[in-house]
């Protein structure tokens, strides 16, 4: 029988859950995307948890939301990947074919799941009679061995998948230091060198742009990432307090 705590918890964390599973395919920013999947492990090992599989939960909730989408989230912030990079198909025929594929595996899977049968419930005392942990190894290195295994290997290959599918391969040498200065003096154009992030370059806020001689933001001072992440700060503020500490050092020195 399920208890009034279990109930409270699972209609309280269940709808937590199914808003991050449907982030996952409604966001579009690859970071929310990220944190969304994270809410869901985090859920799921709860309810483990409340289920009187302690040790699966734990693992649920440590390895796979605080090593493995964490990694996930570092990568994502390390090589900046916006929403239009999702739309660049780098290899022809990947979105039909991921649709077929896709659409193959939701047909065996409502396969399975219609065709399969349950026994009748014993109750989780006699499942964890020899101990939850060693319940579990028994059922993953023994009667479920091969589908463990296989799934394993599905997981390698997804994770070789997603390096081939991210690889972009330059098709010109990758231009040197030296070769960068040369061409700035060629054009004319940024003969020093980018201007900094900040205002009068007197910060080091990647989001907040450089504002030119005549006040106006400078585009080229905020990198291209977060200006499609549409994550760039207003320099007004900053600008309005720098002008503020002017003059009153101004005022300081005339007294």
């Amino acid at each position: 029988m399920t208890s009034g705590g279990e109930a409270v918890l699972f209609w309280i964390l269940a709808p937590v859950s199914v808003l991050g599973a449907l982030g996952l395919l409604l966001v579009r920013k690859a970071v929310h995307v990220a944190l969304g999947m994270a809410v869901v492990m985090i859920n799921l090992g709860i309810f483990y948890i409340a289920q009187n599989a302690e040790f699966l939960g734990i693992v649920q909730i440590v390895v796979y939301t605080g090593a493995v989408m964490m990694l996930f989230i570092f990568v994502l912030m390390l090589i900046g990947v916006d929403s239009s990079d999702s739309l660049v198909e780098t290899i022809k025929g990947q979105k039909i074919a991921g649709l077929l594929l896709s659409t193959g595996l939701g047909v065996a899977l409502f396969a399975a799941i219609g065709s399969a049968t349950f026994a009748s419930p014993i109750g989780l005392k006699e499942v964890n009679a020899g101990g939850n942990i060693t319940g579990m190894a028994v059922l993953i290195f023994g009667k479920y061995v091969w589908a463990f295994e296989v799934t394993s290997a599905l997981l390698i290959t997804a994770a070789l998948a997603a390096m081939v599918l991210a690889h972009r391969e330059r098709l010109t040498p990758r231009p040197t230091q030296r070769q960068w200065s040369e061409r700035r003096f060629q054009v004319g154009k940024n003969l020093a060198g980018l201007p900094a992030p900040g205002v009068y370059a007197r910060r080091n806020a990647v989001d907040t742009p450089a504002l030119l001689p005549d006040g106006t933001p400078s585009e080229a001072s905020v990198p291209r990432v977060l200006t499609a992440r549409e994550q760039v700060n207003d320099p007004e503020p900053y600008a309005g307090a720098e002008r503020a500490i002017e003059r009153e050092i101004e005022e300081g020195t005339n007294r």
